[in-house]
């Protein structure tokens, strides 16, 4: 091999090493994907919303739970992203690949065992006393979803190899164009355009899995150009390797459970609220709605921050890393002031955007109700900026399991919380939401806290080049274990 090939992370001058225009070439695609993803899914819902707010309902509801069984395995093939980054980061470009092709596996052998759990999510539906009228069409929703979660995980994999080598413009043009055929099926699936029968929710659901094939045909096709090929060695990369797939499931398993706890806690308070009633559902399903739209494109900051934390990581250098993530907490409250403002002044235009096409009593009633949650949710969203960034710098460092630990803590914490509020005191929905918030803030202080720390200044996932050479494991097409 050539020790003397170019170090990916040689600038122009260092004061743009970490910086805000050196992040957001890497983030700015990723919000954008992200935000295409929020489109997607804020779509489903306006759209299914004109046929009446349970059908809206059972979207998310059905949508949500589908999500949650792919998290752990989503979380946990998403680390290749930080893997990849330090493998790039300590000039060992061919490791690139071998990542992928561990998470590839990964996404494969968890395909079917998702789908064996289906019974359990119907048994879940029937123990959470929703509404006959939203049961229904929520379990449709749900079962076409589950059969093609595997998509989703294998389009996962990829993306986090573009995002990991920072050509995060290929993780973009993939979310549009699943973006695109989504809305564009969902229109005429659901209200049954050019001649095709109105599917209502079931034209949702085929809408929503035909974007995510063709996303990730975009992904595999630049995956496997001859330039990507010859420059990551990825006809080498298709085979097992324990060590890196050791490495992935050591670091990355952390990040997966976090995501299947988190997104368990926060289903179980959709169906909290949705158990209220059908007023408290619909108002908590449009609150939700909007609050998924400012939170999802930060999530594409977080993907920025992970990445340059974790290739500075890689090359040794955590006072970059440190840069990167400054860079991203000015960057998220910019982002976050804009939602602030229209949650703040704005709030009965957002809701209306879901009135249904008929008059409906139900929509009428949880108007006031939505309308206060999007008000107090506005005062979080500069902390929710806060809690991405660093995050994200603690997952591309390797200290995925403290993240872990204050995440789901955070999230199990509001369950209880909740249930006690609008079951036990039986107080309104408001009050049960304004206190989620608040204890939301609180507890969001410990991730400031672990960071300020500066125990992920120390950690190392890979090693570079130059420390293999030195110990004379370089020559083998091998990953060794932690130096």
């Amino acid at each position: 091999m050539n020790h003397k090939e170019e170090n990916p992370l040689e600038k122009t001058g260092d004061r743009t090493a970490g910086g805000i225009r050196e992040l957001w070439a890497i983030a700015l695609p990723m919000v954008v994907s992200h935000a295409c993803e929020t489109a997607m899914t804020f779509t489903d819902r306006l759209f299914l919303s004109r046929l009446g707010p349970e059908q809206m309902n059972a979207a998310m509801a059905g949508g949500l739970t589908c999500f949650m069984m792919t998290t752990f395995f989503l979380g946990l093939t998403g680390y290749t992203t930080a893997m990849v980054a330090q493998y790039l980061g300590a000039r060992r470009k061919r490791f690139c690949a071998v990542a992928v092709t561990q998470a590839l596996l990964i996404a494969l052998a968890a395909w079917p065992l998702i789908l064996l759990a289906r019974p359990l999510v119907h048994n879940l539906f029937d123990v959470s006393r929703i509404s006959p009228e939203q049961l229904a069409p929520q379990r449709i929703y749900f079962d076409i979803l589950v059969v093609a979660v595997g998509f989703g995980l294998l389009r996962n994999c990829l993306a986090s190899f573009f995002s990991g080598i920072g050509r995060t413009r290929i993780v973009m043009l993939s979310a549009i164009v699943a973006m695109v055929v989504n809305v564009g099926m969902n229109y005429v699936l659901i209200f049954g355009r050019f001649g095709l029968p109105a599917m209502g929710i079931r034209g949702a659901a085929y809408g929503t899995i035909t974007g995510s094939i063709c996303g990730l045909a975009v992904l595999v096709i630049a995956y496997l150009m001859p330039t990507n090929r010859r420059e990551y060695e990825i006809r080498h990369s298709w085979k097992f390797d324990r060590n890196v797939m050791t490495k992935l499931l050591r670091f990355g398993y952390p990040a997966g459970l976090e995501m299947f706890l988190n997104l368990l806690a926060f289903s179980a308070i959709v169906l909290i609220f949705h158990s209220h009633g059908l007023v408290t559902g619909t108002a908590t399903t449009i609150m939700f709605n909007w609050d998924l739209v400012s939170f999802l494109p930060l999530v594409g900051l977080e993907i920025g921050v992970m990445s340059l934390v974790g290739r500075y990581m890689g090359a040794g250098d955590p006072d970059t890393a440190h840069r990167a993530t400054t860079s991203g907490l000015k960057s998220g409250w910019v982002y976050s002031s804009v939602i602030l403002v229209l949650f703040v002044f704005f709030p009965y235009q957002l809701v209306d955007a879901f009135r249904p096409t008929q008059p409906d009593p139900i929509f009428a009633q949880a108007v006031p109700t939505a309308v206060s949650m999007i008000r107090m949710a506005s005062v979080y969203v500069l902390i929710e900026a806060v809690v991405i960034v660093f995050a994200g710098a603690l997952r591309g460092a390797g200290d995925t399991f403290w993240a872990m630990c204050i995440s789901v803590g955070l999230h199990w914490i509001l369950v209880p919380i909740l249930f006690i509020i609008l079951h036990v005191l039986k107080l309104s929905p408001e009050v049960a939401w304004g206190a989620l918030v608040v204890t939301f803030m609180i507890f969001s202080g410990l991730f400031y806290a672990r960071y300020r720390s500066g125990y992920w200044r120390t950690i190392r996932v890979v090693a570079s080049q130059e420390e293999l050479i030195a110990t004379d494991h370089g020559h083998a097409f091998h990953e060794p274990p932690d130096l």
